[in-house]
């Protein structure tokens, strides 16, 4: 019997937000696979070891994942992270690959994961807190009510939205081009908060535009809110 590859979210960044799952899988399967070049300095790994101590003493795996928007080099790069899951999961291993967030939302992980389909290999994802969810709650704001819209969009790959559609906004990963992030936002007219490394320890909460900082991190998450009082 072959191995699942399983895509398991933990969380923003609190280790108390990862899911109940996530932990059982972590703590009954010895393959554990991370995404970044030093297994034990990913972002996921700090997350997810604070939960579950035993992590430390598990198998591994590093698998790189450049930040690039090269599509051959990205193809290249997946194709090998497919091939080294797949030596595991060939002698009946499950791996269980753990990623920020939600492996649904804007995951690298599901790249290999289609890989892995490909090749006949039963795969499943694992829910987990998205980053927007948990900056919404830490910062008591509503990402929707009554029949306002909800728009999800990666701030960095789309500067030359203007925000011009009904309801609020999310705007995820948008820290290398925060300048032109906070001129949209300016001329959208919305509310606006900001945090900076949701449930890390150098967290950092903005409300207002002009407090958001233009060198602000990668792990930046906007929220936009149309300014309605009609239901409140």
């Amino acid at each position: 019997m072959a191995g699942i590859l399983y895509g398991a979210g933990v969380g923003p960044g609190d280790p108390e937000l990862m899911t109940l799952k996530a932990v059982r899988l972590i703590r009954e399967n010895e393959i554990i696979a991370l995404p970044g070049p030093v297994a034990k300095e990913t972002v996921a790994y700090q997350i997810a070891v604070q939960a579950v101590p035993e992590l430390a003493d598990k198998t591994l795996i590093p698998v790189e994942m450049p930040m690039t928007h090269d599509q051959e080099r990205m193809n290249q790069e997946h194709d090998k992270a497919a091939d080294l899951l797949e030596k595991y999961l060939k002698k009946g291993q499950n791996v269980i690959f753990l990623t920020l967030g939600d492996p649904t939302i804007y995951s690298t992980y599901l790249y290999v994961q289609k890989r892995i389909a490909a090749r006949g290999y039963e795969t499943r994802l694992v829910s987990g807190i998205t980053s927007f969810c948990a900056a919404a709650a830490r910062t008591g704001t509503p990402l929707a009510e009554w029949n306002e819209q909800l728009h999800i969009l990666p701030a960095v790959h789309r500067l030359d939205s203007r925000l011009e559609q009904p309801g609020n906004y999310v705007l995820m990963k948008s820290g290398k081009k925060m300048n032109q992030v906070k001129e949209i936002l300016a001329a959208s007219g919305r509310n606006v908060v900001m945090v900076e490394n949701c449930g890390m320890e150098n967290e950092h909460i903005y409300r207002s535009v002009d407090e958001i900082p233009d060198d602000a991190g990668y792990y930046s998450l906007i929220i936009a809110k149309e300014i309605c009082t009609a239901h409140d």
